[in-house]
């Protein structure tokens, strides 16, 4: 059994309000950083900068929709990408 190749994200929650529907914060993994904001209220993702945003963005939205309500600012979580970059 040949092993798939993964690389492991790391979330920060900056912030999370759930009167504005909205969580920031910081995601890094295979040493690219970007900032998100995800508007929960609308199923909307904001990431950015650019660079290397196609290799984390899906991952990332589906993370946040699992983990959505169990988030809290200044919280600190992991999650596997099924890629390697």
């Amino acid at each position: 059994m040949s092993n798939l190749p993964s690389t492991i994200a790391h979330v920060r929650v900056s912030r999370q309000s759930f009167s504005d529907q909205c969580v920031d914060g910081e995601v890094s993994a295979g040493g690219f950083e970007w900032n998100f904001s995800w508007a929960f209220g609308r199923g909307e993702l904001i990431v950015e900068p650019s660079l290397g945003r196609a290799l984390i963005q899906d991952a990332l939205m589906r993370f946040l929709m699992k983990a959505d309500y169990n988030l809290e600012a200044g919280g600190d979580y992991m999650f596997a990408v099924r890629s390697r970059f």
